[in-house]
């Protein structure tokens, strides 16, 4: 049985993807931090719920000793949780809104990551998933043709171009494990008010892909929907 782990997965793409995963025949353990919102949403996808707050050292470490208590190992880490970060202009941010952003998009990502490292390498087969945007993207940002180069974030569209590179790092570092980051596309969640072009079912095609590589799948790459994308 492979055992998969998606953090923030009480909702939006990560409950999409524990959906999908589920039905691919994965054990599936539901990350959040709210337990009554991650208990229902564990329920009612026939998953299994692990209290995981990403910003919280003791609340990842606990997270992980359970996985590796209940299953012994985990084939399938997708770092999904984020925040939109302050919705100031440029000019206004400030360093603690920077690092707050910082704090769950990148920070938690590692933090998660470094604690799950050994039972992924207990995994024959291990993955990671990194979902990252295209709003971290150099290329797309700065393409005027481009939606994404319409949005002014520095905090949230910095913290996912950081995670791409995070993603590279752990790719170089880690050969054994596939290590990929993703961009859903502007998908309508609650972090954005529900105001994506794309449903939640097409945002969370390209993670579900990229969680369902082998062994021989490729690593340290940022993918869309359409493929290799530019960042």
């Amino acid at each position: 049985m492979t055992t998969t782990l998606i953090t923030g997965a009480n909702k939006g793409l990560g409950y999409e993807t524990a959906r999908r995963l589920v039905e691919a025949g994965h054990t599936v353990y539901v990350g959040a931090r709210d337990a009554r919102r991650g208990e229902e949403a564990a329920a009612r996808l026939g998953a299994r719920f692990v209290q995981l707050d990403i910003t919280d050292e003791d609340s990842v470490e606990s997270a992980a000793a359970f996985v590796e208590k209940d299953a012994g190992r985990l084939d399938v880490l997708v770092n999904n949780a984020g925040i939109i970060g302050a919705h100031k202009p440029v000019g206004e941010m400030t360093g603690t809104d920077m690092r707050n952003t910082y704090e769950t998009n990148v920070f938690g990502a590692v933090r998660v990551t470094r604690a799950f490292l050994p039972l992924l390498e207990a995994a024959e087969a291990p993955v990671v998933v990194n979902v990252a945007s295209g709003l971290g993207s150099l290329a797309a940002t700065n393409d005027p043709s481009r939606v994404e180069y319409t949005v002014a974030a520095l905090d949230y569209n910095s913290s996912k171009t950081a995670l791409v590179m995070v993603n590279s790092q752990y790719a170089k570092a880690y050969p054994g494990i596939r290590f990929n980051a993703v961009d859903p596309g502007y998908t309508a969640t609650d972090l954005n008010g529900h105001t994506g072009h794309h449903t939640v079912e097409e945002g969370a095609d390209v993670i579900v892909r990229m969680a369902l590589i082998g062994a021989d799948g490729p690593t340290g790459g940022f993918f869309d929907a359409a493929g290799p994308a530019a960042w």
